[in-house]
């Protein structure tokens, strides 16, 4: 299966040969709409420095000889595959015990997106319904999900007057996570069955006043996968797969991998022991073996039978660059259109309260957040990363595309000291996104 991960270029090859049929002798040409991805010459014909990505590659692999564990690697720009490149190990630990043999990275290795899954799948199904006029940013959730109401009992009300666009913008005023799967944490909210945890995320109550303040919170991405649901009429995984992922002939983006054909060895692997954060976590049902083709989040893996608007997706650089190439080209790729640009323009403007978040996106918008995009990024950057170790770099005004890819959480847990609790990877710069992204930027020319 890890031969799919082709399909970048299969799908650029399929898109190509189709408008060359379309102009075949006897026919009238018909131009393909929006560009595909071609591989750069050389990084000179695309605007980069060898030379400066050279030095990319050097930071990471000093960084995997130091116990990073593994990376993935691609850079567009101008509709070029300018570098793709794999680092490192994707699995070197079963358990606590070291590999006798590390498993390598490939460029077609599987990753968990984690929170990438929030832009990748969910923003995208909703900028296409968007498009399409299906779903109206400024309209009350409760128009599309009637369960979804203020309650007598409720200590903070505010749910009959929310929008959708509250809920892109995080100041819908849910908590961060409620923690469904774990009854100690989520109470009365409990639960590991999907179908009753779809009724759970519209009674979960709100943490403070909406529009007072922007919380990150996967509450609000299970929310809008459940609106995509309902407007749809397919489960999340079906909709995404067969209406955004197979017309652009991307066979490695998908939900639920190991259910649908891939094996665990075509992928990075996550945390050493499950979901126990080295045996100091505990929860019923709770996974305590390497984590290889499962999703890592628990809410998505226990609560949601893997499928949830807020993580779950798994891909690979290839297909990712298809996805980044779709928002340069403002909707589309090849003969395929997802939605338009004015439709982008609009997910992607920072919110006039908070100028890093944007509607799901985060925006380069100030100083703060440049432990993600780095110092040189242009102002209208954008992107988001993943809790696994994912990253996404889109900047319109360079037609650059960045995707990082690292399995950081596929190391041990630090048990004492000033960082216990955290994972080793997580210590790394490679792991901390800003060094690489400032790296490739000052390899432009």
């Amino acid at each position: 299966m890890a031969g799919q991960a082709l399909s970048l270029l299969l799908a650029s090859a399929l898109l190509v040969s189709t408008a060359q049929a379309d102009a075949a002798p006897g026919k009238a040409q018909k131009p393909v709409p929006y560009p595909v991805l071609s591989t750069a010459g050389s990084p000179e014909e695309a605007g980069f420095s060898s030379r400066g990505l050279q030095r990319v590659d050097a930071l990471i692999e000093r960084e995997i000889a130091a116990g990073f564990p593994g990376a993935a690697l691609i850079i567009i720009k101008d509709g070029k595959i300018v570098k793709s490149e794999s680092y490192g190990y994707r699995q070197k630990f079963s358990g606590d015990t070291p590999l006798t043999e590390f498993s390598p990275m490939e460029t077609d290795t599987l990753f968990d997106l984690a929170s990438n899954t929030k832009m990748y799948a969910t923003n995208f199904a909703l900028q296409k319904l968007v498009s399409e006029g299906k779903l109206d940013l400024q309209a009350g959730v409760g128009e599309y999900l009637p369960e979804f109401r203020d309650t007598e009992s409720d200590r903070i009300k505010g749910k009959d007057a929310l929008r959708i666009v509250d809920i892109l913008h995080h100041s819908a005023g849910f908590m961060a996570d409620p923690q469904y799967h774990n009854p100690e944490v989520a109470g009365e909210l409990y639960s590991q069955d999907r179908d009753k945890t779809l009724g759970q995320i519209a009674r979960t109550p709100l943490a403070y006043r909406p529009g007072t303040r922007h919380v990150y919170s996967d509450v609000d991405y299970m929310l809008l996968g459940l609106i995509v649901e309902r407007i749809t009429g397919q489960r999340l995984d079906r909709y995404v797969e067969q209406t955004l992922y197979e017309p652009l002939g991307l066979g490695n983006t998908l939900f639920t991998p190991l259910q649908k054909g891939f094996e665990p060895a075509d992928f990075a692997a996550t945390e050493l022991r499950g979901n126990s954060r080295g045996g100091t976590v505990t929860f019923p049902n709770i996974r305590t073996k390497t984590l290889l083709g499962q999703v890592h989040d628990e809410k998505a893996f226990y609560s949601m039978a893997g499928v949830s608007g807020h993580a779950g997706l798994f891909s690979t650089t290839g297909d990712l660059a298809v996805l980044l190439q779709v928002m340069l080209n403002g909707g589309g790729y090849g003969n395929q259109r997802l939605f338009d640009r004015e439709t982008i323009d609009r997910f992607t403007a920072p919110s006039t309260s908070a100028p890093t978040y944007a509607l799901g996106w985060r925006v380069n918008g100030d100083e703060g957040i440049q432990w993600m995009f780095g110092p040189d990024a242009s102002a209208g950057a954008y992107g988001h990363t993943g809790w696994t170790g994912t990253l996404t770099v889109i900047d319109p005004e360079n037609n650059l595309g960045i995707v990082l890819l690292t399995n950081k959480k596929h190391s041990p847990v630090i048990k004492s000291g000033g960082n216990t609790g955290k994972f080793i990877g997580d210590l790394f710069s490679v792991g901390r996104y800003g060094s690489v992204v400032t790296a490739i930027y000052r390899a432009l020319l």
